[in-house]
């Protein structure tokens, strides 16, 4: 670096004027430079945007849908702040902030392409396809490139002010551009801590207690964890009375969780059975189970459902069980009973769904009648470029299907559950934090794999007959989609003993909606008929 005496006289400047000042900043710096055994700039770069790289294609290939699990989301913005502080110093600039967000992107992006679902594909700016872009990539850049952008921001600023020791923030301008930095930083770390806390919260389900507050002596209730079909499945176990009949809930889909609606709507059935609700693979507490996707077959959940009753009747020395399904659950429920009907006491259907592909094709049928009647042409023009179902994409199901509220209302005001159905059962306590998150997103990730395997099931055809107790309950209000069929093939079905209730309230739901009548039904009318169940 040329000191003032090396220019020429027409640019000299006199001895401590503001010229003089900048210059000797000028070659200070210079000289802290060629003191400091740096690298080239290139390859610092490379090093920096390595690292985040590195760790983004780490994280691709063990998580390839983002962390799903609470230790992975921990362990996710530590290893991230770490990476960033790494890069954040070795750049000695701000830049670090985008890069290596942006290279560690790139590093997961690439790293899964070969994964499919609604949560790591293609961005979509429909209602479902928001819900998948926050759900998964959002959740994603909260742990992740939220981490390495703060950590990057502590990096740089501490190799900085190493080696500049403050004197280029010697000017008031330039400190309020500093203190609001450290302020934004600040904010931004105690933000990231208050989420690290509540994503270390444990999930749980209380104990069944008396009046006096104290545990039910001989009561269960526990969250756990079986190896089914080669994967760790999640269930949750709740009963006043182990020895009570043993009663397995299929909850709907494919891709639902119901541990929080049996909870917030059904714990009076408690009181009468011992209450499995299962998480099936992909779903709720068992998404971490969903790949390989191509693995997930219907075959492979009516497999499950008969090996987790077989699980249900050693464990508890019952001959048989009940079972009880909802919507896709009353498939699996259908399926399973006509395979094995010697393990069950009886099986519930509520939603019954018969056949799945003429009730899409009524629901595309009666939504784009409703478009045309209300004057809604960009509905109309979206229903009929699609066509009715089936359909490859799942997408393409949200606007056939998320207008039922709308093409078959009724009042939800009296019902336990309302017109939130499913969502409103997210926030309970036997989830966790990160499940909680990515409840929809297993939901739709699920669904997408197993909904077109089920298109040609139609029990008119494929069970006429059953060699089980059944039992329906189902919604005055339910859709004409699937009224329709359930009632053709109520009409036909023989059955050792065959009962309907129809609950007034209700539509597709009606074990959360009305759930003291449906445990009226299930303690008044099933148990009696089938002598209680469980033991031969």
């Amino acid at each position: 670096m040329s000191t003032p005496a090396a220019f020429p006289q027409s640019l000299r400047f006199h001895e401590g004027g503001p010229l003089d000042t900048a210059s000797r900043r000028v070659r200070a710096a210079a000289e802290r430079v060629a003191r400091s055994p740096r690298l080239p700039s290139v390859a610092i770069g490379a090093f920096a945007a390595g690292t985040a790289l590195g760790w983004g294609v780490l994280t691709g290939w063990l998580t390839p849908r983002g962390p799903l699990t609470t230790s992975a989301a921990l362990t996710s913005i530590v290893v991230s702040v770490a990476v960033g502080v790494l890069a954040g110093a070795a750049l000695r600039s701000r830049w670090a902030i985008l890069a290596a967000p942006v290279a560690f992107a790139i590093g997961v992006e690439v790293t899964r392409l070969g994964v499919d679902g609604p949560t790591v594909d293609g961005i979509h700016t429909s209602e479902y396809g928001l819900i998948a872009l926050v759900v998964g990539r959002g959740f994603h850049a909260l742990v992740a490139l939220v981490p390495l952008a703060l950590g990057a921001t502590f990096g740089a600023a501490l190799a900085r002010r190493l080696l500049t020791r403050g004197e280029a923030f010697d000017t008031p301008s330039r400190k309020i551009a500093l203190w609001t930095r450290r302020g934004v930083a600040t904010a931004a770390a105690i933000a990231l801590t208050t989420l690290a806390v509540g994503l270390a919260r444990p999930a749980q389900t209380d104990a069944i207690t008396g009046p006096d507050g104290e545990k039910v002596a001989g009561s269960i209730a526990e969250l756990t964890s079986v190896e089914i079909g080669g994967h760790d499945l999640a269930m949750m176990i709740r009963g006043h009375d182990a020895d009570a009949p043993v009663l397995l809930f299929l909850a709907g889909g494919p891709g639902g969780s119901e541990m929080g609606a049996m909870r917030n709507h059904l714990p009076e059935l408690e009181e009468h059975f011992v209450v499995v609700t299962w998480d099936q693979r992909g779903t709720g507490k068992s998404y971490t189970e969903l790949d390989p996707t191509s693995t997930l077959t219907l075959e492979g959940a009516v497999s499950d459902t008969i090996e987790v009753t077989e699980y249900l009747r050693d464990r508890f020395d019952r001959d048989r069980i009940h079972l009880v399904g909802q919507s896709w659950g009353s498939i699996l429920g259908v399926l399973a009973a006509q395979q094995h009907p010697e393990m069950y006491a009886s099986f519930t259907g509520t939603g019954q769904m018969v056949s799945p592909l003429e009730t899409d094709t009524i629901f595309w049928e009666d939504t784009l009648a409703w478009a045309r009647a209300n004057g809604d042409d960009g509905l109309v023009e979206e229903l009929t470029s699609i066509g009715p179902p089936p359909y490859e994409n799942f997408l393409h199901y949200e606007t056939a299907l998320s207008h039922e509220h709308e093409v078959y209302p009724y009042d939800h005001s009296q019902n336990s559950e309302g017109e939130g159905g499913f969502s409103e059962n997210l926030l309970e306590e036997e989830y966790t934090l990160t499940e909680q998150v990515h409840l929809l997103g297993a939901f739709m990730d699920t669904f997408t794999t197993l909904y077109p395997q089920i298109q040609h099931i139609d029990f008119r055809l494929d069970a006429p007959s059953l060699d089980v107790p059944v039992f329906f309950a189902q919604g005055t209000h339910e859709a004409d989609g699937r009224a329709e069929p359930f009632a053709q093939w109520y009409e036909m079905l023989d059955a050792p003993v065959k009962e309907l209730v129809v609950l007034d309230t209700s539509g597709h739901r009606p074990l959360f909606e009305q759930p003291d009548e449906f445990v009226d039904f299930m303690v008044d009318v099933v148990l009696p008929a089938t002598g209680g169940g469980g033991d031969t």
